[in-house]
């Protein structure tokens, strides 16, 4: 397989429905079914996401296995960044310097809400933060990463 630039494989999954986050293609987003999750608020930053709960995602409680957390918000977390560039900008890669998360109550199905904000730019790194909710709004987790972008060239 040829190797891809990152625009380039930016396109295979992006959407232009202001509804949805991703389309499919990005096989983490795809494990996820990320191209069904429903943007809540359309604008850029916070952003506001209700998430369907796969049942490959589940422990066998039928909630949401703890390691999946960090893959929901290391994903939602990259995606955030990329939304809140300025138009026009090239994408950037990032890696995911710190993860953390902080659980107060089961993640439960069929569906839940996740609220997720850059809380600073510093240089090359990005802070940002994300709240998982139940669909009548208990805090479940708390997620936190620092993401640093690649430079160019």
């Amino acid at each position: 397989m040829a190797e891809r630039s990152l625009e380039e494989m930016m396109k295979i999954w992006s959407t232009d429905d202001p509804k949805r986050l991703v389309g499919p293609g990005h096989p983490v987003g795809d494990f996820l079914r990320a191209p069904e999750w429903e943007v809540l608020d359309t604008g850029t930053d916070p952003l506001r996401l209700r998430l369907g709960l796969p049942e490959h995602v589940k422990n066998p409680r039928g909630e949401l296995f703890g390691g999946f957390t960090a893959t929901y918000i290391d994903f939602v977390s990259l995606h955030l960044f990329h939304r809140s560039e300025p138009a026009g900008k090239p994408p950037v890669w990032l890696s995911t310097a710190n993860l953390h998360v902080e659980y107060f109550a089961p993640i439960r199905g069929p569906e839940f809400l996740v609220d997720a904000e850059v809380l600073q730019r510093r240089g090359r790194r990005a802070f940002i933060e994300m709240r998982f909710r139940s669909l009548d709004g208990e805090l479940c987790a708390l997620g936190q990463t620092t993401l640093i972008q690649h430079r160019t060239g």
